[in-house]
């Protein structure tokens, strides 16, 4: 009897020392990790440990990396990697257009304006250009929009996306006749690009040629909310345009010595001089 008494006191003591590392251990568990689990935990800092060894050990790789972080839209988390790159290899043109461009798309337009400016006068001042007209579009300065992008286009001329950006920037701006051009070069550059198919449709409703606007966005199998957004958008044209031809119509103020200006006739979207349509052949080949 005496000795399996002292056998249970033995398994009690035993007992009482695996309970009391376990709750040692939880404490810690909860102090280090905030109440997550040894075992999440322990995973997690795994993880993080293989993400370490996975980041590029070359420049190019790691902008690279940074480069699919954004097109997969983790831009907060681009600009960690960011300030990491900076840190490591040291600013680059190529950093500073990551970092404009994740500040322009996590509602940061003030810092992404500064960033932007910073790449004027560098070999990526097209691009600086462009994200300065894309903020002043997005405050709705279509006017400041369409000056920035054009000054983009001159830098780059056969960037179709660019060149499509200032299209719409100048139809938002009511000037229909002036994204004629730049959108049927973009159209003709990239023809299968659907931002650009977009806003070919949105031309062809603002100047009236709601028919081939619907064909063209049947044709290319558009969604219904993306037609909805074209007319909406189309609406918006229509009325900048007739607001810019009343600017544009109402006579000048009258100053001593001078005579009076008369009205200048209403725009014309699709009118020109041989009475030739530029955007037939386009159709055309959309509906081959």
């Amino acid at each position: 009897m005496k000795r399996i008494g002292e056998t249970v006191k033995r398994v009690v003591k035993r007992a009482g020392v695996v309970a009391a590392a376990l709750l040692l251990g939880a404490c810690a568990t909860k102090e280090g990790g905030y109440g997550v689990g040894a075992q999440t935990e322990r995973a997690a800092l795994l993880q993080a440990a293989g993400q370490k060894q996975d980041v590029p050990d070359t420049p190019g790789m790691y902008l690279g990396l940074i480069e699919r972080m954004q097109t997969q839209g983790l831009y907060y988390a681009s600009l960690a990697h960011i300030d990491a790159y900076e840190k490591q290899y040291g600013v680059s043109p190529d950093s500073i257009l990551l970092r404009a461009d994740a500040l322009r798309m996590t509602d940061q337009p003030a810092a992404s304006a500064a960033v932007y400016t910073q790449l004027l006068k560098t070999p990526l001042a097209a691009r600086g250009y462009r994200g300065l007209g894309l903020l002043a579009g997005a405050a709705g300065d279509f006017d400041r929009a369409k000056q920035a992008l054009s000054q983009a286009s001159q830098l780059a001329p056969t960037d179709a996306s660019l060149l499509s950006d200032l299209a719409y920037a100048k139809l938002r701006a009511g000037d229909i006749v002036g994204a004629r051009v730049p959108l049927m070069k973009a159209a003709e550059l990239d023809p299968k690009n659907p931002k650009i198919v977009s806003n070919l449709a949105l031309y062809l409703l603002a100047a009236g040629r709601a028919q081939d606007a619907q064909r063209l966005m049947v044709q290319q199998n558009l969604p219904a909310d993306i037609r909805g957004d074209i007319r909406n958008d189309a609406m918006k044209v229509v009325a900048a345009s007739r607001a810019l031809q009343r600017a544009v119509a109402t006579p000048p103020v009258v100053s001593r010595g001078g005579g009076p200006g008369g009205p200048i006739a209403p725009i014309a979207p699709m009118a020109n001089n041989q009475g030739y349509d530029p955007t037939l052949p386009l159709l055309q080949r959309f509906a081959q």
